[in-house]
């Protein structure tokens, strides 16, 4: 392990790593930015601070790798490090403390593959004009079918070979792979654990060529694009733990490659599309939906048969079954209570009199009827 402050480096290395070690201070700005031949530059995994030097942009025609993940660095990303012409493949700040929006000037990386923000304070709406205008220039993951594999980062070569190396940590449903050799068709898109908001761009639906993407631990709303159906090459998608809404598209199924889907902690509804590599996923991946349903939920169907909130029609014919009630209740008890002030103030009349008799004749004469047939 390797512990202090960069020297001065020589200005004609094609690539400098010191990933995995105890360095700590800035940059060296002055002695970094002037290796005009440098194509690989990966300072992860050390105890770096400070801000990003923009004269880094001077390195934008030869540079390919700019791995700077897992160290101090905060402040905002320079602008100036994008500039046109730039010829950057991968650019990993992850696990840092950079903060603020993603400058407008990335959308010159048209070769970028593999775009790693994740675990940061970056602060933007999601989409903007800018992360539209992004991925629309992501030429390299929107035609990557169309090319030849290719390994990132020179290793060795010998006569009959030449490898490539190029470590990548990707983080998915809480578990971590690390991919020590990668192609470059590889194509990475890692926005996690930061603040962006707005709504997912149906535009990313484009990116054919896309393999992971994880766009977890944000503000973002609206619905899951339909478009990402087209993304054949997909095999992660981590949307959890957002504030996304309606149903989960049936165009993912088209997704034939997808063996790891996160959407928890959202408010999707509806039913879980069923058949092909959903078939595969468990309750973990739909988890903190409360109107989701289908297999593997225990929820077998929606809310249909919840009580609705009834209508002016259903309380105004409440209100007259009531009335009805109440009126023939009042009706009877005043007629009661007439008929008993009449027979008990007119001395008995001779019809009520009569009444009783012919009822105690017709009830005393039942009695005897019954006593006799038993003797």
């Amino acid at each position: 392990m390797v512990q202090g402050r960069l020297p001065t480096l020589p200005p004609s290395l094609p690539s400098f790593g010191v990933t995995e070690n105890y360095l700590v201070g800035e940059i060296p700005g002055s002695s970094i930015c002037n290796m005009s031949s440098l194509e690989d530059l990966d300072l992860s995994q050390n105890n770096f601070d400070g801000i990003i030097p923009e004269c880094l942009g001077n390195l934008s025609h030869s540079l390919s790798v700019m791995d700077l993940f897992m160290n101090n660095f905060h402040g905002v990303i320079p602008a100036g490090i994008f500039p046109k012409g730039c010829s950057l493949k991968s650019f990993r700040i992850d696990s840092n403390q950079v903060e603020g929006p993603i400058p407008q000037s990335l959308v010159n990386c048209l070769d970028l593959e593999i775009l790693d923000l994740g675990n940061n304070d970056l602060n933007d709406t999601f989409p903007s004009c800018l992360p539209i205008k992004i991925f629309e220039n992501l030429y390299a993951m929107i035609n990557g079918s169309e090319r030849k594999g290719e390994y990132m980062g020179y290793l060795y070569s010998d006569e009959y070979q030449v490898y490539y190396e190029c470590s990548l940590l990707l983080t998915t449903k809480g578990l971590e792979r690390q991919f020590l050799k990668i192609l470059t068709i590889l194509m990475v898109i890692d926005f996690s654990n930061n603040r962006f908001d707005g709504q997912i761009p149906e535009i990313l639906g484009q990116l054919h060529s896309l393999v992971v993407l994880n766009l977890s631990h944000n503000g973002l709303t609206g619905p899951i694009p339909s478009s990402f159906g087209n993304l054949s090459m997909l095999e992660s998608l981590d949307l959890s733990s957002n504030k996304l809404q309606g149903r989960i598209p049936q165009a993912l199924k088209n997704l034939g490659f997808l063996a790891v889907l996160n959407l928890s902690q959202n408010n999707l509804t509806g039913p879980i599309p069923g058949g092909k590599q959903f078939d595969t996923f468990t309750n973990d991946s739909y988890s903190g939906n409360l109107d989701l349903y289908g297999f593997p939920l225990s929820k077998s169907c929606g809310n249909n048969d919840q009580k609705q909130p009834p209508t002016k029609t259903d309380r105004d014919d409440a209100l007259n079954w009531k009335f009805s009630i109440l009126m023939g209740y009042g009706c009877g008890l005043v007629f009661g209570l007439s008929t008993g002030y009449i027979v008990f103030t007119t001395g008995k009349p001779w019809w009520f009199i009569k009444i009783i008799e012919l009822c105690q004749q017709k009830y005393f004469g039942r009695k005897i009827r019954r006593s006799g047939g038993r003797k």
